[in-house]
């Protein structure tokens, strides 16, 4: 995924050259820098500078990138074994990664979406949260969070074959937030296209514009993924899910503080959690 607020700074050819990477990633992948050129209507030269302009040496890094991308999970461990081979610290380039796609929270998303998100949770007659594969957690996690503060969230699961079920109860008072990143999970995307053609709106959690998720959504927040080991990094999404959350606190007003009092209330009473006793309460 390219950064579209660096892609919308270059100028108009490099956009060009940034759009047409971003769509066919598995070319970029397989080709030489000058028959991309070709297919893409553009000069060389155009990738080239494009390349640089992403921080990278050349066409070749960048070509790296997709084909790491494209050899998948397997090929992204090798790497990552190669790297550890030559000593490099592979420890200290994932907390720079992570720390980035926590960072890229805030660069991708303006306070007015995420506010404009939340009220849109708190207006609806029912927020259905959907994360299938790695995104079930962040959705549990989502779901959990938003029901401290609002009790029309349900969670979507896919337990006996009954999610298209579930989505059919839904109609267009209601909210759907979907969440995936690439490769993008085919249930998801097949429950997000369901819901829009029943006029049910969505909020996408993904890490492209261009995601199937994203496309003809109500609302998309973003969230970058970019990690040197072998799997995609979640951080950033749970970085985005709990920005929105706290964007439901904000915009809920005395409604949601009195829903949360309640629920902090039944959960004193159940004694959920166990209390750290002090030295002079112990004695």
């Amino acid at each position: 995924m390219l950064d579209p607020h660096l892609v919308d700074s270059l100028s108009p050819e490099l956009q060009r050259a940034a759009r047409w990477v971003d769509a066919h990633g598995s070319e970029v992948a397989l080709h030489s820098m000058r028959e991309c050129a070709r297919r893409a209507g553009l000069a060389p030269t155009s990738f080239t500078r494009l390349a640089r302009a992403l921080g990278h040496d050349g066409f070749d890094t960048l070509k790296q990138q997709y084909q790491q991308a494209l050899a998948g999970y397997t090929g992204r461990a090798r790497s990552l074994q190669d790297g550890a081979r030559r000593r490099v610290d592979w420890t200290q380039r994932l907390d720079e990664a992570q720390r980035a796609n926590t960072a890229s929270v805030a660069v991708l998303n303006q306070r007015a979406a995420l506010e404009s998100a939340a009220r849109a949770m708190l207006q609806a007659r029912r927020v259905a949260f959907l994360g299938l594969r790695a995104s079930h957690g962040l959705a549990f996690h989502l779901h959990y969070t938003y029901a401290l503060l609002a009790s029309n969230g349900q969670l979507l699961h896919d337990q006996g074959g009954t999610l298209a079920d579930q989505l059919d109860r839904l109609g267009p008072t209601d909210l759907l937030v979907a969440i995936s990143q690439s490769p993008y999970t085919r249930q998801t995307v097949d429950a997000v296209e369901q819901a829009r053609g029943a006029g049910v709106p969505v909020l996408a959690l993904t890490d492209t514009p261009h995601s199937p998720l994203a496309r003809g959504a109500a609302h998309t927040l973003l969230f970058e993924t970019d990690s040197p080991s072998f799997f995609h990094s979640m951080v950033g999404a749970l970085a985005l899910a709990e920005a929105l959350a706290a964007a439901v606190a904000v915009r809920g007003g005395r409604t949601v503080l009195a829903h949360l009092q309640q629920a902090q209330q039944r959960l004193e009473e159940r004694r959920a959690y166990v209390e750290r006793r002090t030295r002079k309460a112990a004695s």
